[in-house]
């Protein structure tokens, strides 16, 4: 059968003949009916066939897992039979979910007693990191039959002995929310747990429960796996789409570049006040956790009356009991309204939510399904979303993705292959389980799907670092950990305390941290890790409302030089964006290119909307919108589409920009503009400034560039020679190199009771690199480090994909030279700025530039008119930044005069609370803790008595610091 889709549902009395007597009393007193994916799926699971269930949120997954383990444990327990051992692990990605499943199954249980009349005796228990000592012990002597746990504590498991008994006759495991494991390493961690489970029992039932995901058939053969070279048995139960979209793109005022920013920005929140009001409760998304927070802040201040404590932010820098009391508040119906990123995308249990709103795209049909998902919880109800977009480019981008989600195009998920750093950890634990041969552990190794693929040479590498055949890396502390006979191929653990080794440094997640900024001995202030490894040298961006450019980093510190005229090229917030789908990008591409054909056909202005409107199931305010702005682009240079990338050179004084229309996303586009920078600066001998998104990416120097003869050389098989050698020397190579070094436990985050910070970690990796690459430029850690730059983070695979289809001649590069930049390039330069420019600056500038294009354009077409306000013709954009960056520095510098002025006039605060609040005004983050408490503490105080505008301040301020500590 191999992977297999279940193509028609179980009878009602087929369900009904299998169920115990307890169990179909209580199911039917709780339930009217069997629900689609119970009907397709309980019998597939009863007869013990790998399953997996693909359902929207609320659809009843996890009781479709569920409902056969139940029934067979009642069974046994009314026949005498149960024993003390574990029948079922179930595992999640997160532990909050993990509670939620156990109060879910200890209810129904403590039901079905009652229904009995007697004790039925079925132990459920949780084991993570959290579980108590005492919780633990208990355990070990006396097991639940229903195990509840994590990727990370099932792998300490499998290497405990006494554990491994209780399972070793495990006869199900359910993986929950396996779509959101499978594209990162703690899925690839999981696979291996998998297989080094089902070693040990010998045949168990695999259950995946997943939300939206394609392609199925890949997240089927992830969950099962191999057996003997072929992929083991499963049936698909897909039913992703049985409830009802409700989704629709909004804008908030009718015309998105001639109307003022703050009428926009006021209407939108008109617009978010209007729709919660208009439901029970409400869940914002936002693409990030400042967005999170402000938009908090200003739906207090804007509607006092509507928002009090009935308002909450959740997100992953704020406490875990913050996010508890938000999720306990949305539970128990006490919220109106959550805003929140990306931490309550799983399915969580957070009550009744009838509305969600997007501030943004999502960047993924998958996402944006998932987050819609949370509305409409229960089976019967409708998914209810909405999609508020502030720009034209976030208009056509939502319009696709709409049309995407409504005809059930889900983009393609990425599940990492090889990853020779959680092999080692796993070979690691398997040798101190017991004695094992090489052999044998290569072979439950390859029947992952994730290491099917795996060299028999690669693992040897690893098998050879971890026995300690690299002697030179003893002088950097990396010992082996396994022992290996040549003769033999046993092998076991090496040492006393290998597996105390094992316990404390197991997982995937990296350690991260914030990085001290300085220029010269001089501190200036701090910028997260994943900012960090975004940055390359000359790289200018805004720190406490001053530009630095980018030198280079040592450990924890970045050093920067202060002296700087050029505009930002990398905005602040770029490691908190959401990349944009490849899949979703490529239909972005295609609806461009229709549009050109109407253009191109000379189809009227009616025509052209009307088919819009029928394409994208938009109304007529954003037809309109998505046609003049593809009018302007057509009229004025070219459109880009899936069939061509268009190159626009323009100058500014003595700056060259070249900028490249490439929209497949910021995975593919890092590459590229990797890959053509590196060429570029090899071939003019001089480094190049480059400025990245998902729509392109542009390249800048003080003279013209050869960019698409720069394109042209990464043909072949050149792209990954060049992007090797691109990200060589980088900063995110040497931060993903420590991240790769600590999985594979060649740096020890925790030992002997001690742990290594983050500094002292990436230390360590800095000395460590150079010593793998004395023993060779291919070692298998530092090779992996390579990989998952260029596969996970970055997007190799449709990056080669893309250079195949332009030297097939299917996508074809066109060059032209402007004065002005074109409408669809705007955005792209304008991202580097956002740092200096207000988003009235932004608005300006935007309205200035499309003004011009106008005016240009209405020459040559009569159905352009031309602007009411023509921009002057000399307009320059270097004086024009230098002119916002003043204007910024003058906001900054008077807005911080009159928060100092306020807070030494304000009385009845103490001289040390004075002064800490003024490290905070200077933007200084290690503000005292008692101070940050005592900010909370007296909040209704300092709202009644401070100034406005310190108060503000102070507030916000304050609740970031603490979010960060």
């Amino acid at each position: 059968m191999a992977i297999a889709f279940k193509e028609t549902p179980n009878r009602k009395e087929e369900l009904l003949n299998i169920l115990h007597p307890v169990v179909k009393r209580w199911f039917f007193s709780k339930f009217e009916e069997f629900s689609l994916p119970q009907l397709f799926g309980v019998m597939e699971i009863h007869s013990r066939k790998n399953t997996l269930v693909t359902a929207p949120t609320g659809a009843t997954k996890t009781l479709t897992g569920f409902l056969s383990v139940l029934n067979e444990l009642i069974d046994n327990s009314e026949k005498g039979v149960l024993e003390d051992r574990i029948y079922c692990v179930y595992i999640s990605p997160l532990k909050a979910l993990n509670e939620d499943i156990k109060v879910n199954l200890i209810t129904p249980l403590e039901e079905m007693e009652k229904i009995s009349g007697k004790k039925l005796g079925i132990r459920v228990g949780v084991r993570t990191g959290d579980t108590p000592t005492a919780e633990r012990a208990k355990m070990s002597k006396t097991p639940p039959h229903i195990l509840i746990t994590t990727p990370e504590t099932l792998a300490i498991l499998l290497s405990t002995v006494k554990f491994r008994d209780h399972m070793r006759k495990a006869e199900w495991c359910i993986v929950d929310e396996v779509h959101a494991l499978a594209e990162n390493k703690r899925g690839v961690h999981l696979s291996l747990s998998l297989e080094r489970l089902q070693e040990l029992t010998g045949y168990m039932t695999r259950v995946g429960l997943s939300a939206t995901v394609a392609p199925i058939e890949e997240i089927a053969k992830y969950l099962v796996g191999f057996e003997n070279g072929k992929e083991r048995d499963c049936t698909i139960i897909d039913t992703q789409f049985i409830k009802k979209l409700d989704l629709k793109v909004l804008s908030p005022v009718p015309d998105l570049i001639n109307t003022a920013h703050e009428v926009v920005h006021d209407a939108m929140y008109r617009m978010i006040d209007r729709l919660v009001q208009e439901h029970k409760t409400t869940l914002i998304f936002t693409n990030t956790r400042s967005a999170t927070e402000r938009v908090v802040n200003h739906l207090k201040e804007k509607f006092p009356k509507n928002y009090t404590e009935n308002i909450g932010a959740h997100h992953g820098s704020l406490s875990k009991q913050h996010r508890h009391k938000i999720e306990n508040s949305l539970r128990e119906g006490k919220l109106k309204v959550v805003v929140s990123s990306t931490s309550l995308e799983l399915g969580i249990d957070i009550g009744y939510i009838d509305l969600v709103i997007l501030l943004g795209s999502p960047k993924s049909v998958a996402r944006a399904i998932q987050r819609c998902g949370r509305a409409g919880h229960r089976l019967h109800e409708v998914t209810k979303g909405r999609i508020i977009v502030m720009d034209r480019d976030d208009l056509v981008e939502c319009s696709v993705l709409l049309k995407s989600a409504v005809e059930k195009k889900i983009d393609k998920i990425h599940i990492p292959q090889n990853c020779l750093d959680v092999l080692a950890q796993h070979i690691f634990g398997i040798a101190i389980a017991d004695r094992i041969s090489n052999d044998d552990i290569f072979r439950v190794i390859k029947r992952s799907y994730c290491y099917s693929s795996l060299k028999r040479d690669d693992f040897a590498e690893v098998m050879d670092y971890l026995s300690g055949k690299f002697v030179a890396l003893e002088d950097r502390n990396v010992y082996a950990k396994i022992w290996q006979d040549e003769e033999t191929g046993m092998v076991g653990k090496r040492g006393k305390m290998a597996r105390v080794l094992y316990m404390t440094n197991i997982g995937t997640i990296p350690d991260e941290a914030y990085v001290q900024v300085k220029v010269g001995q001089h501190v200036i202030g701090e910028i997260d890790e994943a900012f960090l490894e975004r940055l390359k040298r000359g790289d200018v961006f805004v720190l406490g409302g001053e530009k630095y450019e980018f030198l280079y980093a040592k450990g924890m510190t970045a050093y920067v030089n202060a002296s700087v005229y050029r505009p930002p090229s990398i905005p602040s917030w770029v490691s908190e964006m959401l990349p944009l789908s490849f899949d979703l990008a490529m239909e972005i591409q295609r609806f461009r290119r229709l549009m050109e054909d109407k253009f191109k056909s000379r189809k009227n202005m009616e025509e052209i909307i009307a088919f819009v409107n029928e394409y994208l199931y938009v109304d007529d305010f954003a037809a309109a919108a998505i046609y003049e702005y593809f009018k302007e682009q057509y009229y004025y240079l070219e459109i880009p589409h899936d069939k061509k990338i268009l190159i626009e050179h323009y100058s500014d004084k003595d700056r060259h920009y070249a900028v490249v229309h490439s929209l497949f996303g910021r995975r593919v586009n890092d590459c590229l503009s990797r890959a053509a920078g590196f060429a570029i600066s090899r071939m003019e001998h001089k480094d190049v400034e480059i400025g990245v998104n998902d729509n392109g990416f542009y390249i800048s120097s003080n003279r013209a560039l050869p960019v698409k003869k720069a394109l042209e050389i990464l043909r072949g098989k050149k792209i990954e020679m060049l992007m090797d050698a691109a990200i060589d020397k980088s900063e995110i190579l040497k931060r993903r190199f420590r991240h790769c070094a600590t999985r594979s436990l060649m740096i020890l985050r925790n030992y002997m009771g001690r742990t290594k910070k983050v500094g002292r970690q990436q230390m360590s990796s800095q000395l460590l690199i150079s010593a793998v690459r004395r023993v060779s430029q291919d070692f298998c850690i530092l090779k992996e480090a390579k990989r998952e730059v260029l596969e996970d983070l970055m997007d190799i695979q449709s990056t080669k994909q893309v250079i195949g289809l332009m030297e097939e001649g299917k996508i074809k590069v066109v060059e032209k030279t402007v004065t002005i930049p074109s409408p669809f390039a705007f955005g792209l330069l304008l991202e580097g700025h956002m740092d200096v420019l207000t988003i009235e600056d932004k608005v300006e500038f935007l309205r200035r530039m499309h003004e011009m294009i106008l005016a240009k354009i209405a020459k040559n077409h009569k159905d352009v008119s031309p602007p009411k306000r023509i921009s002057a013709e000399n307009f320059n954009y270097e004086e024009f930044w230098r002119e916002m960056v003043e204007k910024q520095e003058a906001r900054q510098d008077s807005q911080t005069q009159l928060l100092k002025q306020q807070l030494w006039e304000t009385k009845n605060v103490p001289g040390f609370a004075k002064m800490e609040i003024m490290k905070m005004i200077k933007g200084e983050k290690n503000i005292d803790e008692r101070v940050l408490a005592s900010i909370e503490e007296y909040k209704d105080e300092i709202e009644a008595n401070w100034p406005k505008e310190l108060k503000a301040f102070v507030m916000l301020k304050a609740k970031e610091l603490k979010a960060q500590n």
